[in-house]
């Protein structure tokens, strides 16, 4: 069965989308994964799982009427190419357009993996009533034939049913997150001395990070051999990213180090004592939570659709309201003055990933209910050779490359 994968960032499919993928050709089936910016790394890993790759250009953030028009069409001129018999999509624009691609060409299977709706849903969104409205409808529109939707988290169902997005006779189908992948992520000792607090995040404000800030400069004063660290890409296509100038700005008015984006985590980890996500974005289940639990850390986050669900308050982590830095403070405080409960906190964290949130059980059930299990584990086919170029449809790779390098 050939499989077409749609997705908002390139980085994705091999960070949280690698493993399900693999197991997708492991399974015997041609898989081609889709993303809007080239990216060589990816392109590589991808290759050398025998997986396709192509880029079909997306602007991920901003409402533009014509630019998601011809978005539409070239998903659409895809799948006529390719001519899959199952498309996954995951994350909104993906989801809408490709959903609505597959209903123009005939797609026999489409799934909607809902990683969270979106920062036009999520509180304090700037987006208006009418935009807003336009997505509700196109959902609805693009999932209404979908085989199944899967879901991060409790509130994502009632929130889409309340949306008007599903219907009570859909199928919506809650998952553990993207899983985390345990020979990858393993537990760590807690580092040596005052409390390292990191947080791991798009620089969006409404992750938190104004609230982080604060409290960082209220723990710091009690605590001054305590270290706050903020590690994470820019995001310059979303109205709430903050730029580069912001991060500068910030790091002499706060006791904060803001460190660039990596596409490993695992270093930043083993220095902290504890994980910080004072998020108010609507989140699906963050794959950084999880993360920060398998390498066996307590987890500080906020009563918030997503965040609060792999956090047993008082046990592994910490829940408190969002948008609120003295909660926030108050939180790092109890455990900046309690190492033996960070201690304890992070193991009862492992244990929970160990027990549920690893990747070779969530990835297990999503090709189950999409019926891709084929073989057992010793049938297992090796991958062929994946294309040599990505296909890209208005320009080769090395043009995209060239003009990613200008742009930067």
């Amino acid at each position: 069965m050939k499989v077409l994968v749609l997705s908002s960032l390139a980085y994705s499919l091999t960070n949280f989308r690698g493993n399900l993928l693999r197991e997708m050709r492991a399974n015997g089936h041609d898989v081609v994964a889709v993303a809007p910016d080239y990216d060589e790394d990816v392109f590589r890993e991808l290759s050398d799982s025998g997986i396709d790759f192509r880029v079909i250009p997306m602007q991920r953030a901003r409402t533009d009427p014509f630019a998601d028009l011809r978005l539409l069409l070239s998903y659409i001129w895809l799948m006529l190419r390719e001519r899959p018999q199952l498309v996954l999509a995951y994350t909104q624009k993906p989801i809408i357009y490709g959903g609505l691609a597959t209903r123009v060409v005939g797609v026999p299977r489409f799934y909607a993996l809902m990683s969270g709706l979106g920062h036009v849903f999520s509180p304090g969104s700037k987006a208006s009533s009418t935009v807003k409205n336009i997505a509700k409808r196109l959902y609805r529109m693009a999932v209404r034939r979908a085989r199944a939707i899967f879901v991060f988290n409790a509130d994502d169902r009632k929130d889409m049913i309340d949306l008007g997005i599903v219907d009570q006779r859909q199928r919506v189908i809650q998952v553990p997150g993207s899983g985390v992948d345990l020979s990858k992520f393993s537990a760590l000792p807690l580092p040596e001395g005052g409390a390292h607090f990191l947080m791991i995040a798009r620089l969006l404000r409404n992750k938190g990070i104004p609230e982080f800030l604060e409290a960082a400069q209220t723990v710091a004063k009690d605590h001054p051999d305590c270290r706050f660290s903020i590690l994470g890409h820019l995001d310059d296509q979303n109205p709430e990213g903050i730029t580069k100038a912001d991060c500068e700005r910030f790091s002499r008015q706060y006791p904060v180090r803001f460190i660039p984006g990596t596409s490993d985590v695992r270093p930043y980890l083993e220095s902290a004592s504890v994980f910080v996500l004072p998020s108010y974005y609507r989140e699906g289940l963050p794959r950084t939570i999880l993360e920060a639990m398998a390498a066996g850390r307590a987890v500080i986050t906020t009563d918030q659709p997503g965040c609060r669900d792999p956090i047993e308050n008082g046990l592994n982590g910490i829940i408190v309201q969002p948008r609120d830095a003295q909660a926030l403070s108050d939180a790092m405080l109890r455990l900046a003055r309690d190492k033996q409960l960070v201690k304890s906190m992070g193991r009862r964290s492992r244990k929970l990933v160990e027990d549920v949130y690893s990747d070779a059980l969530v990835n297990r059930q999503l090709l189950d209910e999409m019926d891709l299990i084929t073989v057992g584990p010793a049938e297992r086919k090796a991958p062929k050779s994946a294309s040599k170029i990505p296909d890209l449809p208005t320009e080769t790779a090395n043009d995209h490359a060239v003009k990613s390098r200008v742009a930067s």
